[in-house]
């Protein structure tokens, strides 16, 4: 490699990628080019090292980021005539990938067939319902999805299903334990595997068959994993076994972003590594390129609070910057109200910023609502990355539908719409309207109090369970959706303010080229609404973290398990360290959430900031210790 190439890093960079022999760890702080790192030790490693490329694997996360990071590595070894052709190339990609490809070659040891199928999301619903049936187990009793999500976990741990039962508590989990099994069986029959048996059986394979091992760890013997804060045990094992011979492993990853945990992440993963490789090398890159060394200072004066991974104290050269404004709002209108303002403030300063040099990130979906409805007030274009606009999301649509019907039986498209969702709902619905006309209780009752009615009498909730993320928030939309009946006692002038919500939006044409997931390259020029776990490997001029209160976030569910705070704060972690040169943080005094007016303490993150990086005139709250933790 030449000189000028290496001369592109710094010297903690440098020395990550020449140093290339035995197990080492790569601590990289965010925006501190770890990706960078990668790219250029795949290069050391050819041009300098002299290793044939088809020796090297690098795993990633995504396919996308795989594809971008082996278009770099081919763009740079094309610049130094190294003669490597995309005919002879490193392996580059998921883990879910590799193993596919080598189950297609190899499966066959383990009765795996090379042209099995991969079934996805829906088909594994279609095989769970399939055994529950077999089984004689009601799904209105035990969720299809739910048991789904519970055999993922399983699978995540490395639980077959011939021991699931082993550890089985409780009646679902019994049920469970029963599902399993068959779900498995049908699988094979079917000759299909889900996304997790591709990780389990490439490792039943490893363990079974030393030959087909001994290829692979012949063959990979340069191993570098990326995100490794976010692998599970499954990965885990498997980067084990393909380095136990060469123990040329090259981890990266940076745990104070380790927010999936709800996926099967487990950052301790770290703790095995270095117990597994014992003379394992450390290297840190903590220059950060993003942003100012004050947003730094508060990034790390909040995470140092963990005590169970390593924290990197960034520093920038950037040593300028403004500082850290927190706002206290009354309501959360008026925390809406101060977001556009600032924007607005900040456009008329600098003519050439654009509304996606803005991001507003908040802890839960159904926080989105008011920040929509102010911002189409105020006609303010935005864009809501990774998610449906709040009355647009299935759910919201659902108990919209029947609001729609009681007040008008006229409406056949919201009868059509409620057919969908059932027989039998449609029937206890039906049966709930007789009552509603004959008692004439739209004059008797408030929105709120008709809405919980009907949710109530077809036991819609029963559709979503709490404990699988996506549908959890789904329940979170419907009682957010509450806080919009509250303020409306006539269910008619109800319908009609979300019927005018809903016209205020932008016409489909413009929202099918606005992206829902990646906001790089080509952005609208709008305004981003994201979750906080949405935010992850993105960055933006000015942030705006919203609902900073106990109980919103962190969360209320976290508040009392350290582990599930020490998350919550990687999470408030990954926020700040969004923002390349202005951060603001807002709170509400009193909060409108789930149709329930609240009084919320300040986050516990805001008062973990040291007071050189914040605004002098932010409004003093009261020393707040925590009540648990």
């Amino acid at each position: 490699m030449s000189n000028n190439i290496l001369s592109k890093l710094n010297k903690e960079q440098k020395e990550a990628v020449v140093n290339c022999e035995g197990p080492m760890v790569i601590l990289a702080g965010a925006g501190s080019g770890k990706t960078r790192v990668l790219v250029y030790k795949v290069l050391y490693l050819i041009t300098e090292q002299k290793v044939h490329p088809g020796n090297i694997l690098l795993t990633t996360f995504t396919n996308k980021a795989a594809g971008e990071m082996l278009e770099r590595i081919l763009g740079l070894l094309q610049k130094n005539s190294s003669g490597v052709s995309k005919s002879n190339i490193p392996t580059v990609g998921t883990f879910h990938a590799l193993c596919a490809k080598i189950l297609r070659r190899d499966g066959k040891h383990i009765g795996i067939p090379p042209n099995f199928l991969i079934f996805d999301t829906q088909d594994q619903l279609d095989v769970v319902k399939q055994a529950q049936n077999t089984l004689d187990i009601s799904p209105k009793q035990i969720r299809p999805r739910g048991v789904l999500s519970t055999i993922s976990q399983a699978k995540n741990e490395m639980i077959e299903s011939s021991t699931y039962a082993n550890f089985a508590r409780g009646f679902f989990q019994e049920a469970v334990a029963k599902i399993y099994p068959l779900y498995q069986n049908l699988l094979r029959e079917n000759y299909a595997l889900d996304f997790d048996d591709l990780l389990l059986e490439t490792i039943r394979l490893f363990k079974t068959n030393e030959n087909v091992l001994s290829f692979y760890q012949k063959r990979f013997i340069y191993i570098l994993v990326d995100e490794y804060q976010d692998t599970n045990r499954a990965q885990y094992e498997i980067t084990k076994l393909l380095s136990a011979k060469n123990k040329n492993i090259c981890i990266v990853g940076d745990f104070s972003q380790s927010i999936y945990s709800f996926r099967g992440a487990d950052f301790r993963n770290l703790q095995k590594f270095k117990k597994d490789f014992k003379n394992a090398k450390t290297y840190s890159l903590s220059q950060n390129y993003r942003s100012t060394q004050k947003i730094l200072d508060a990034a790390f004066s909040v995470i140092s609070n963990n005590r169970t991974h390593p924290v990197l104290s960034l520093w920038t050269q950037n040593k300028g910057g403004e500082n850290i404004t927190i706002f206290e709002a009354e309501t959360e209108q008026q925390e809406t109200e101060f977001i556009i303002g600032k924007v607005l403030e900040e456009k008329m300063r600098n003519p050439h910023l654009l509304y996606s040099d803005f991001a507003v990130l908040y802890r839960i979906n159904a926080q989105s609502r008011v920040l929509e409805e102010v911002l189409l007030h105020h006609s303010i274009p935005y864009v809501l990355v990774g998610g449906v606009r709040f009355y647009e999301r299935k759910e919201i649509k659902d108990v919209l539908a029947f609001l729609s019907y009681l007040s008008n039986p006229k409406n056949s498209v919201a009868l059509k719409r409620i057919e969908k969702i059932g027989k039998r709902r449609k029937v206890m619905f039906l049966d709930y309207v007789q009552e509603f006309t004959s008692q004439n209780l739209a004059e008797t009752k408030s929105t709120l109090e008709i809405m919980d009615e009907v949710i109530s009498k077809i036991s819609y909730l029963s559709l979503y369970d709490e404990n699988i993320p996506e549908e959890k928030s789904r329940l979170e939309n419907i009682k957010e959706l509450r806080s919009v009946a509250v303020e409306f006692s006539n269910l008619t002038q109800f319908l009609e303010n979300v019927a005018l919500v809903e016209q205020e939006y932008p016409p489909a044409s413009l929202r099918a080229s606005m992206p829902d997931k990646n906001i790089k390259g080509e952005k609208p020029n709008a305004i981003i609404l994201m979750t906080l776990h949405a935010a992850k490997g993105l960055e933006f001029k000015t942030v705006f973290m919203v609902g900073m209160e106990e109980g919103m976030f962190p969360h209320s569910q976290a508040l009392l398990d350290t582990s599930e705070i020490e998350e919550e704060r990687r999470l408030c972690y990954v926020g700040i360290t969004r923002a390349k040169e202005k951060l603001f943080l807002t709170r509400s005094k009193r909060r409108l959430f789930f149709g329930q007016r609240a009084t919320n303490m300040i986050s516990r993150f805001i008062l973990e900031l040291p007071k050189e990086v914040l605004e002098e005139n932010f409004i003093e709250c009261e020393p707040y210790e925590p009540e648990f933790l």
